[in-house]
């Protein structure tokens, strides 16, 4: 936290993202909407996916939108390809709430398609050797830890686990097409949580200062046991991965 003062006051004039493009899912949330206001303050092209209809008017942080439903990640190609940066940003938390059928859309939102748009864009890369992309992906602080939500917490954590394995197993050359960055994010405020500890433009400014500075795991937190934490989960996970990944089998 103790670089929050200067990242603010450098945020705007970094221009690290001029003229890049950036997507981001879940862009009409509380923290959608900040890292698009920080992205365009540093002079990037901004393009919110929703599963709402896109907002009128011109005002606002993005610059274009497109409307996207879950299961539907294939349509979304001609717009990802377009892209330099993708922000997977998009979910639901259930609170309390386990029956099944919301256990099954918790999944389906918060964790598959997320991994089906990872793999759209892994594909992209693949087609267009010359084409390098970062996809940024939101899993939260639940991947470790209670979130007072089991819904949400068992399909963030899935979605945790699919990104550790598949950055674990990909090749030199994969790497290099493609960039991933986790972002597992502390309480903030929003609709999903009135009562978060940080605002979201904090959270938004802390994750572009760090992703500036070339971080792949990106946390953002009051807690101080996830700095530890995180990256001992993230370690054994990849060497787990990695021992056991038979490409050829």
């Amino acid at each position: 936290m103790a670089q929050a003062d200067s990242m603010e006051q450098s945020s705007t004039s970094n221009h690290r993202w001029r003229g890049s493009r950036v997507g981001i899912t879940g862009a009409r949330g509380a923290l959608g909407q900040a890292l698009a206001s920080r992205f365009r303050q540093a002079c990037a092209v901004v393009t919110g996916f929703t599963h709402g209809d896109p907002p009128s008017g011109t005002d606002g942080p993005v610059d274009h939108w497109v409307s996207w439903s879950c299961g539907q990640e294939e349509a979304l190609m001609p717009h990802l390809e377009n892209l330099d940066v993708l922000v997977l940003n998009h979910g639901i938390n259930p609170q309390g709430d386990q029956r099944p059928g919301t256990m099954s859309k918790a999944l389906e939102v918060n964790a598959l398609s997320s991994w089906r748009m990872l793999q759209c864009c892994e594909r992209l890369c693949h087609e267009h050797a010359t084409h390098a992309l970062e996809v940024w992906i939101n899993t939260s602080e639940a991947e470790i830890q209670p979130a007072v939500s089991p819904a949400y917490e068992l399909s963030k954590r899935l979605l945790g686990q699919l990104v550790s394995m598949r950055g674990a197993t990909r090749s030199a050359e994969e790497r290099s097409q493609l960039v991933l960055r986790k972002l597992v994010l502390g309480p903030f405020r929003s609709d999903l949580n009135p009562i978060g500890v940080m605002t979201a433009d904090f959270v938004a400014g802390q994750v572009l200062w760090q992703a500036r500075m070339g971080a792949r795991l990106i946390i953002v937190t009051p807690n101080p046991m996830t700095y530890l934490l995180m990256p001992l989960t993230e370690i054994g996970r990849r060497l787990y991965s990695r021992a056991l990944s038979r490409p050829d089998r």
